[in-house]
């Protein structure tokens, strides 16, 4: 038997760089997925083709999955946003942060209580490391994945004992289409690691699969994690060098 014989998952960002292999793995594992995207999901059992940017289309979706509620909730959908933050249209301030937080949250609020009331379920947030690393030229994106660790935080301890688990995760950059030319270009020029996707995807399965409440990708970035919540001058001090090669490519 697979170790998701009978669950149904869904996934939003189904057909993005990311979810398309994690959507294919938890097929591989027996699940029925769910695609949740602005396009069909090849990888998926079905679609449900919606644009998360809409308040109707939102709300509908949400009733969907209160109604329809799955085994397992996969909250993979993000915006990038890079740039100086003084450069940053406030419309595109605001898609970053309703994607990246206010669509997890409203999505999370659907699915929890049908979740407690049956005694089981998991909800699953994508976050990135650069929540807990904040990082210049990304002040938008940090600080959204940054709520989103902490609205995965408070969810996990309302839902204590009701068989209900929720999974935090924190990639670094991975290689797809959700990087442009500048985050390559940052990547390249500070030295960061970018990932390839299918396995970032593994690692995420494997963390659904265990039920684990965190996980970090990265040893460096889970010790770099740490300094910045004790003692973030520290941190400042480390990424000085790459911030003044950044400062020179795009100030």
């Amino acid at each position: 038997m697979l170790p998701l014989d009978g669950k149904r998952v869904a996934i939003t960002g189904a057909a993005g760089g990311l979810g398309a292999p994690v959507a294919r793995l938890l097929r591989q594992a027996g699940a029925h997925v769910t695609g949740i995207d602005r396009v069909t999901c090849p990888d998926c059992g079905e679609s449900i083709v919606t644009d998360l940017s809409d308040d109707a289309a939102l709300a509908e979706l949400a009733d969907t999955l209160a109604r329809q509620t799955p085994d397992i909730l996969v909250n993979i959908a993000g915006v990038m946003r890079f740039g100086l933050h003084e450069s940053q249209p406030a419309d595109a301030l605001a898609l970053c942060y309703r994607i990246n937080l206010l669509v997890p949250a409203v999505l999370a609020r659907a699915v929890a209580a049908p979740m407690r009331a049956r005694g089981s379920g998991q909800i699953v947030n994508i976050g990135s490391v650069l929540g807990s690393i904040p990082y210049p030229w990304f002040a938008a994106y940090s600080s959204s994945k940054a709520g989103l660790a902490a609205l995965s935080q408070g969810l996990r301890r309302e839902l204590i004992g009701s068989g209900v688990t929720v999974t935090h995760i924190n990639p670094r950059a991975a290689r797809t289409a959700f990087n442009n030319g500048e985050v390559t270009r940052f990547l390249q020029i500070t030295g960061m690691k970018a990932d390839e996707p299918e396995w970032v995807a593994r690692r995420i399965v494997s963390a659904i699969l265990a039920r684990r409440e965190t996980l970090s990708i990265g040893v460096m970035e889970r010790v770099y994690a740490a300094l910045n919540a004790i003692a973030p001058k520290l941190v400042d001090n480390g990424l000085a060098p790459q911030i003044r090669r950044a400062r020179a490519e795009f100030s």
